[in-house]
């Protein structure tokens, strides 16, 4: 296993182990508004502070693209950068639905090269090294061998704070609800995309994501055998935040 994931992993179990104290505790957790129907809580600020403690003892001259301290944490201009998602699906876990995860991938010159994503409510540790395979607890994972976009079951996030697209998004909702076996929604778009790499799902989309949402997701995607794009089929889903990914027949 190459260091960098092996620090990667040691970071995101320390996280888990916040959020999971945190979680026995919701009432007595402070919540504020960064916008509407966007929330950080004080657990998601603790969880990427031990993240980027642990990250940066072990690697001090790389960059940190991190959700909640933005990119002012480490040098911006490193070739090495770290993205981090110390808790996706922050409303979930605010009201005690255990479906959220903490996302750190590793990024060499814009191409990332190492991905976590963990589960702390199932101990599912999801890792991939490019080149080198996706792995779920340190079994190998592959995308489902599903072709047939009628039997596919598809992740997806509706928008929530962007709502200028929400006419389009429903008539692709509506479309897709007509053409596939289901559309799922559990609102954390990291372990959507593990999901996809193991099977879960046989394709997922979605408008509008940060980057933190997607790179560790995205390599699992692909090192598992499936295929990742943004909405005109080009490789800059973390630009764009749009993203669609599946099983090579359903992706396409």
């Amino acid at each position: 296993m190459h260091p960098t994931l092996n620090i990667a992993i040691k970071a995101a179990r320390r996280a888990g182990q916040i959020i999971n104290r945190a979680s026995n505790d919701l009432d007595s957790i402070k919540v504020a508004s960064k916008q509407p129907n966007d929330f950080v809580t004080e657990v998601d600020k603790a969880a990427e502070a031990a993240i980027i403690e642990t990250l940066r003892e072990a690697y001090p001259g790389y960059g940190i693209l991190a959700e909640e301290s933005g990119m002012n944490a480490g040098k911006g201009d490193a070739e090495y950068q770290w993205i981090i998602d110390p808790l996706d699906g922050t409303t979930n876990f605010i009201h005690g639905l255990p479906q959220y995860a903490i996302s750190i991938a590793l990024a060499k010159a814009g191409v990332v090269e190492q991905a976590v994503v963990f589960d702390p409510n199932r101990n599912e540790l999801f890792t991939a090294s490019k080149g080198a395979g996706a792995f779920l607890n340190e079994r190998r994972i592959r995308v489902s061998r599903r072709t047939k976009l009628g039997e596919a079951l598809i992740g997806t996030g509706f928008p929530y704070r962007m709502f200028d697209k929400i006419d389009l998004y429903l008539s692709i909702f509506k479309e897709l609800a007509e053409k596939t076996a289901g559309q799922r929604r559990p609102g954390a778009a990291s372990l959507d995309l593990a999901y996809v790499a193991c099977g879960r799902y046989d394709g997922f989309w979605e408008f509008g994501l940060s980057p933190w949402d997607m790179a560790a997701g995205a390599l699992l995607i692909s090192e598992a055998g499936g295929l990742v794009s943004d909405l005109r089929g080009d490789a800059n889903y973390l630009e764009t935040g749009n993203v669609i990914a599946g099983t090579p027949k359903v992706f396409a």
